[in-house]
């Protein structure tokens, strides 16, 4: 979970447009999901070829993709034009691929019409209270959620370093650090007697380029012509030289994986939510 210290509805200031300047970056360089993750994430929730799965804030489609490899018919939802773009130029090959504008809060889906909604690297961005009404409306009965995020393993030397470059150099870091959504406010998303949180190993093999391109993928670090990109590219070269073997640099992840049947709000809830 990547990037605010937070709380249900949290959301951040402009948050749909935060990528439009990283999307090739974004792209290029963030790891894709484990493949045991996807296994357990398709025999779970029981999704096949005629199932249709919604992966809403999809950025450039990166699980869109892996999900299309396993033949599921997949429509991306995603409001940030670039970012949504670069999957269409990616995917559009697929011809269980569909691409929409909409947000979680609105995704302009028809109702009951998706059997499992994922959400990869993007649920700490949603408006919560809008997000589960809209996601209830657009499931079908027995639908299933699952939301997963690749967090860089901070125990590791280089991810302590890497996070005091961030907090020196990153002046938004300290605002955009998505770790501590709670995981009580996930579980109230998911039917308790059918909820799974699991955590898979996973790296990222990059190269000197692949690594400066990681770092500017991220919507917290300052863009090329922000004061502190020089300084902090400066910084991630040192870490670069210090870190990598024979031309590359490791990063390691922690992949959460958070799944089961989607809780659907009730009647008081509903009543709740709309007076708020």
């Amino acid at each position: 979970m990547e990037g605010g210290n937070v709380d249900v509805g949290w959301t951040m200031r402009n948050s749909t447009e935060r990528f439009s300047d990283r999307a090739v970056n974004y792209a290029r360089y963030r790891p894709a999901y484990p493949t045991e993750a996807i296994d357990v994430m398709i025999a779970t929730c029981g999704v096949d070829e005629a199932s249709v799965v919604a992966d809403i804030g999809s950025g450039t489609g990166i699980l869109t993709r892996q999900l299309l490899d396993r033949g599921l018919h997949v429509v991306a939802v995603e409001p940030n034009r670039k970012m949504r773009q670069a999957a269409e130029d990616l995917l559009l090959g697929y011809d269980r691929f569909a691409s929409v504008d909409g947000a979680a809060e609105h995704t302009t889906l028809p109702s009951a019409s998706v059997d499992l909604i994922v959400a990869a690297q993007a649920f700490h961005w949603f408006r919560y209270k809008d997000t589960r009404q809209e996601l209830a409306r657009i499931a079908r009965p027995a639908g299933w959620l699952a939301l997963v995020w690749n967090q860089r393993r901070v125990q590791e030397p280089l991810q302590r370093e890497y996070e005091a470059m961030l907090h020196e150099h990153a002046p938004e870091y300290a605002l955009a650090h998505h770790r501590d959504i709670p995981v009580a406010s996930l579980k109230k998303l998911f039917i308790p007697d059918s909820y799974r949180a699991l955590v898979f190993d996973h790296a990222q093999l990059l190269d000197r380029a692949g690594f400066l391109g990681r770092i500017q993928s991220s919507s917290y670090t300052p863009a090329v012509d922000a004061p502190g990109h020089r300084e902090l590219m400066a910084a991630a070269e040192l870490l670069f030289a210090k870190y990598s073997k024979d031309g590359r640099i490791r990063i390691v992840y922690d992949t959460e994986l958070y799944l089961g049947q989607l809780n659907l709000p009730t009647d008081s809830e509903h009543q709740q939510q709309s007076k708020g």
